[in-house]
């Protein structure tokens, strides 16, 4: 398994194609903001962009803001000798997004809960779940997006499937991992089960994986931290642009 050093080494690399950036930037001085241009860089993950972006990053230093020159000109004039705090909360930034990643000084098997049968499946068997619309936010349904789900730990009680954990593979070393339990078999250790042995698998293959949350979902970032995760960075998850 890779060091923790050298995962983040792996996702800094992605973020600064992804934002128009260096790593440098990425670890710059507490509270510093680095204003760059959004381009399309080659290699940038396939995440949808409008034809006006914008996207700020912290992974607990300095402050990355990567945007068309439209939104970035408003960034620079709201955020310029501000700290990450106040940044963060200025009224253009509507949303917040957690990335945790694995910490891998801690991060061990854990054990399957009692009466449910469990397995790993590839992307050519998941197909046989996009029936279960229940799993939303574990299963990628629209075929039409650039990245699907290519691997997947199912939780079954006889026949029925009650909790899926999915991962997208966003680009060459990086994975996104989602959850979703049915209502009716939550609280029962499932969700960190799930994330816990698909997060394993990825790691075995020298590959990284996220787990990504919405600042006010608790309970996902309970899940996240008896997985084995760690706080990685955060983003806007969304934005206000009124000006522009």
């Amino acid at each position: 398994m890779m060091t923790q050093t050298e995962m983040l080494f792996i996702v800094q690399s992605q973020l600064a194609v992804d934002l128009n950036c260096s790593i440098d930037d990425l670890n710059g001085e507490k509270d510093s903001i680095i204003f760059v241009e959004a381009k399309e860089n080659p290699g940038r993950r396939p995440f949808p962009r409008k034809t006006r972006f914008f996207e700020i990053v912290s992974m607990g230093k300095s402050i990355v803001v990567s945007a068309t020159p439209e939104r970035l000109s408003i960034a620079k004039a709201q955020m310029q000798g501000k700290d990450r705090d106040i940044v963060f909360a200025l009224p253009i930034i509507r949303g917040l997004y957690l990335h945790f990643l694995p910490d891998v000084t801690r991060i061990k098997p854990m054990f399957s809960p009692n009466n449910f049968l469990f397995e790993v499946i590839k992307r050519e068997e998941v197909v046989h779940l996009l029936h279960a619309t229940s799993f939303d936010n574990a299963v990628i349904y629209d075929a039409n997006l650039p990245w699907q789900t290519d691997l997947a730990a199912i939780a079954k009680q006889g026949e029925k499937i009650v909790g899926v954990a999915g991962a997208s593979k966003t680009c060459a070393k990086l994975w996104q991992i989602g959850i979703d339990v049915l209502p009716e078999y939550r609280n029962l250790g499932l969700a960190s089960y799930l994330v816990n042995r698909l997060t394993i698998e990825i790691l075995e293959r020298g590959e990284v994986p996220s787990y990504d949350v919405i600042a006010s979902n608790l309970a996902s970032q309970r899940v996240a931290q008896r997985s084995g995760y760690s706080p990685g960075w955060v983003s806007d998850w969304r934005c206000d642009f009124p000006e522009c």
